[in-house]
């Protein structure tokens, strides 16, 4: 029996932590943190380790200082992914309609599991995906996709608890501050404070076009999806890109001028082959660097037609790149943008635009050559002031780079 009405909420208890643990049993019952590629902070830690009052975000040398018995673990997204999406699997056996949310959290209908009641549901769905996968998981279900992720994140951790009861309900959100739901944060609720909406229970008895006035068409979605109304939909596929990007951190300040290409070149790379998956070309290339004393640069191309070809993608990225940079001042982070996307049926050819047979044909090779043998085993010679990058395994794999979930 469906109930249209209801539902679920999976998120993954410590998720990177728990990954971990389930390679290397060593790991579990002690305090572990889970590194950023460049080793320097924090991003995942272990309750554990958050009881020693280290915090996501926390670096590295402070960590050490307040939990020295800690184990410490540079992130490995390619394995996170493979665990994510045996839990998606696994989701699907309690559910046809499953939401890929992010690497460790789904949205999900309810369907009542073998006769099972939405309580046994939700345990049954907890215990089978540590049992199968060894990853200890939280499961909200409710009448919304939003008040499922309330209940989810109230009975963390490795908890489930379905909640449908309105009366139980009330007492759920007038004990839960408003910045507990997602999409509204310190500076939503400064704005709803001054009329008293400070829980999600005030939000959810406020006036709705009080509601719509202070916080947008988005804000009422929120306002009848916490007083029942499941207007939010549940979406099996990702929705079509508006921007894709790449780049980051570069792990540390250079002033380096083919460092800098290189990693201009690095990024472009990782952002062809998201063009190439997504069968999208770039009407528009923004280069964009943080230097280290806080200043930015930015810099744009308007291609006269849409393409995904690297070489004219690289072409244009080394002007951008020129005109962005102030030589002698050290970077620290570097982003790539292809905005303005067009599908190739979309596309419009320019009279003068040059023949793509051997950019290709070239293109095609590369992709058959890094499909056989690894990901940039083959790739631009400009990118060889790197090569200390690409023999760090944990620089191979981001978590931009796990296709499929919406919130990324």
């Amino acid at each position: 029996m469906q109930h249209h009405s209801a539902y679920g909420h999976l998120d993954a208890d410590c998720f990177y932590v728990s990954a971990e643990r389930v390679r290397d049993s060593y790991l579990r019952g002690k305090p572990v943190g889970v590194l950023g590629n460049q080793g320097a902070c924090v991003i995942a830690k272990s309750y554990e380790m958050k009881a020693a009052g280290v915090k996501t975000g926390t670096p590295i040398w402070d960590a050490i200082r307040l939990c020295p018995a800690g184990v410490y673990l540079k992130r490995d997204f390619r394995w996170y992914e493979v665990l994510s999406r045996l839990m998606h699997d696994a989701v699907r056996e309690f559910s046809p309609a499953v939401e890929f949310y992010s690497i460790d959290e789904f949205f999900f209908r309810v369907t009542t599991h073998r006769g099972l009641s939405l309580q046994g549901t939700a345990e049954a769905m907890r215990d089978h995906i540590l049992q199968t996968i060894g990853v200890p998981v939280t499961v909200g279900i409710a009448r919304t996709k939003t008040l499922a992720k309330l209940v989810s994140d109230t009975a963390k951790p490795f908890g489930a608890f379905a909640l449908l009861d309105r009366d139980a309900e009330s007492t759920l959100l007038g004990r839960t501050p408003v910045t507990e739901v997602s999409g509204i944060a310190a500076a939503r609720a400064a704005r709803l404070e001054p009329y008293g909406i400070r829980t999600c229970l005030d939000l959810a008895r406020a006036d709705r076009l009080l509601v719509r006035s202070l916080m947008t068409r988005a804000g009422e979605a929120l306002w009848y999806e916490l007083n029942g109304d499941p207007v939010i939909p549940l979406l099996t596929e990702r929705p079509p890109h508006k921007t894709l990007s790449r780049g980051g951190s570069l792990g540390g300040v250079t002033t380096d001028p083919n460092r800098l290409w290189a990693w201009v070149v690095r990024n472009l790379e990782r952002l062809v082959e998201e063009l190439d998956w997504h069968q999208a070309a770039a009407g528009e290339l923004t280069v964009y660097l943080m230097h280290w004393d806080g200043s930015e640069g930015s810099e744009r191309t308007v291609f006269a037609s849409p393409t995904r070809r690297f070489d004219l993608l690289v072409g244009a990225a080394r002007p951008c790149f020129e005109r962005a940079w102030q030589p002698g001042r050290g970077v620290s982070r570097i982003h790539i943008f292809a905005t303005k996307l067009r599908r190739p049926g979309y596309v419009q050819m320019g009279l003068f635009d040059p023949p793509d047979g051997q950019a290709l044909s070239v293109a095609a090779a590369k992709r058959a050559v890094n499909d056989a043998v690894g990901r940039f085993a083959l790739r631009s010679g400009a990118t060889l002031p790197l090569t200390d990058v690409y023999r760090d395994g944990a620089q191979g794999y981001d978590i931009c780079d796990i296709r499929g979930k919406i919130c990324f």
